[in-house]
């Protein structure tokens, strides 16, 4: 595949209807779902020991659903979506990391010697 192929390739493939979906009608209420697009590619060309010549080359896309555009009686209100995977896991961070330190502010107000004057004591 040649550069020019893959610019090409990635044109079509970055376009508005891959951000935007095509509006859903259903009584009086118009849905159009949104997400966010990112792509990337490469190319190149080489000559071997022996003189041959080869080029290659590739792109790819990636969307994420970030919401949808909601349209009722002539007003548009903005719905986004919540991923609930990075949710659970944001959460799931803020727990643990609240424990380890809760329980490190437990012991030293409890007067337990730190591991580094344990550490100290033991030295001499």
């Amino acid at each position: 595949m040649k550069l020019a192929d893959v610019l090409a390739t990635a044109k079509d493939s970055m376009t508005v209807t891959r951000v935007y979906a095509e509006p859903v009608e259903r009584d009086g209420l118009t849905v159009i779902a949104a997400a966010a697009i990112s792509g990337g590619g490469g190319s190149g060309e080489g000559t071997d020991k022996s003189g041959q010549e080869g080029s290659g080359g590739g792109f790819g896309v990636g969307a994420k659903p970030v919401g949808a555009l909601v349209v009722k009686d002539g007003q548009v209100r903005w719905l986004p979506a919540v991923d609930i995977n990075r949710l659970i896991t944001v959460v799931g961070i803020v727990a643990v990391t609240a424990l380890v330190v809760g329980a490190r502010i437990a012991k030293m107000q409890a007067g337990q010697p730190s591991q580094k004057e344990v550490f100290r004591r033991r030295r001499s």
